[in-house]
């Protein structure tokens, strides 16, 4: 089931938003021109859980869909980091706590069929707020606390619109 990539040339090329069409050939021989192909960092989220048993939860405007979000922390994994190292360094700058302990939960596509990145889940326990938060410019996050049991009925009713941390809820609600 594998295409053949026949050519490639990038539409736009930006850190975070690189675009490419590409033609391609399929195993049956049919021609795909052209297909595009949207190439992003990897990224990280966590289901981050404080020392007091809380889950921390941010909430922030999101432009492309012209909507505030209830959401877990994560970002970007920069050049040469990894996923692990990516996400405690998310968690201090977005929410002021470092966390000890650190939990794979999984990595995960947000749609195949147009982005080209995987998001890497973990689940962190043992948060300390150690500083302020140290926000990228046009980043304004408010940092919310909730129980355990209310971030799942959150989930159970719907109230995540970003479909990735809603797997990382799932599979680090299953873990604790």
């Amino acid at each position: 089931m594998h295409w053949k990539k026949l050519s490639s040339e990038y539409i736009s090329n930006h850190i975070y938003f690189t675009a490419r069409k590409d033609v391609c050939e399929m195993p049956n021989g049919q021609i795909v021109d052209p297909y595009f192909v949207v190439e992003l960092p990897e990224t990280v989220c966590a289901m981050a859980v404080t020392e007091a048993n809380e889950i921390i939860l941010v909430k922030q405007y999101r432009h492309p869909i012209e909507e505030t979000t209830i959401e877990l922390p994560g970002g970007f994994v920069d050049e040469g980091e990894s996923a692990e190292t990516a996400v405690a360094r998310e968690l201090r700058e977005e929410t002021g706590y470092q966390f000890s302990n650190f939990q794979y939960l999984g990595r995960v596509a947000a749609n195949p069929g147009v982005l080209n990145n995987f998001t890497v889940l973990y689940l962190a326990t043992g948060g300390k707020k150690v500083s302020a938060q140290h926000l990228d410019v046009g980043e304004e996050i408010d940092i919310q606390l909730y129980s355990i049991e209310k971030v799942r009925d959150m989930l159970l009713k719907n109230e995540f619109k970003q479909a990735l941390h809603v797997a990382c809820l799932f599979y680090g609600l299953n873990k604790v």
